[in-house]
C-alpha cells in the first residue's frame, strides 16, 4: 500500500512539472509575414488602451438624472525593427498581458518520396488561437470546422518577445 502512496505521489509530481514547464493560453495573431528567402522583421506598432467610467443617477418619479464621468490612457508602442533575418511564416502572438511573441517556422521535413521533402508550414487563417508555450517552442492550434472539433496545429519557434514595459 505504502508503494502505491509513493508511486501516485512521484506521478502527481512529474505531471506538476510538466504542467509547469508548458504554459498554454488563448492568444490574437496581430501580424503574419511570409517569405521564402530571408527578409528582416518588424513588430508592428501596437496601442494599449486603459479605462474605467463611472456614472451616478438619480431617479425622480418617472425621470432620472445621471452624471457620467471617466479617464482613459493610451500606451503606443512604434514598430520596432530587430537585427535578426527570418524566413518561412513569421506571426506576432499579443498574448493575455499584452506582451507580444513573435514566432517563425520554416519549412519541415517530410518524407513523401518524390524527391521533395519539405513542406510549408501550416498558418493559421484566423486571428483567435491557442498557443502552448513551452522552452523556446510555441505550438499553435486553431479551429478548422464550423463546429470547432477539427483542429490544426503547428510548431513555431520563439523569436522574440517584446515586454509590457518596452511599451511605455
Amino acid at each position: 500500500m505504502v508503494g502505491i502512496r509513493v508511486f501516485t505521489f512521484a506521478v502527481f509530481v512529474v505531471g506538476l512539472a510538466t504542467a509547469a514547464a508548458a504554459q498554454s493560453m488563448d492568444v490574437v495573431i496581430i501580424d503574419r509575414q511570409s517569405g521564402e528567402t530571408e527578409y528582416s522583421y518588424t513588430v508592428p506598432q501596437v496601442s494599449t488602451t486603459n479605462g474605467a467610467a463611472q456614472a451616478r443617477c438619480s431617479e425622480f418619479g418617472y425621470s432620472a438624472n445621471c452624471a457620467a464621468s471617466g479617464s482613459s490612457s493610451t500606451v503606443t508602442r512604434p514598430s520596432q525593427q530587430y537585427g535578426y533575418s527570418v524566413r518561412g511564416a513569421t506571426l506576432s502572438l499579443k498574448l493575455p498581458d499584452n506582451r507580444i511573441a513573435v514566432v517563425n517556422c520554416e519549412s519541415k521535413y517530410a518524407l513523401r518520396m518524390d524527391h521533395i521533402n519539405r513542406r510549408s508550414c501550416y498558418v493559421p487563417l484566423v486571428n483567435q488561437i491557442r498557443a502552448e508555450f513551452k522552452g523556446d517552442d510555441a505550438k499553435l492550434t486553431w479551429s478548422v470546422s464550423i463546429d470547432g472539433r477539427k483542429t490544426q496545429s503547428e510548431t513555431y519557434k520563439v523569436i522574440a518577445v517584446v515586454n509590457a514595459e518596452d511599451a511605455k
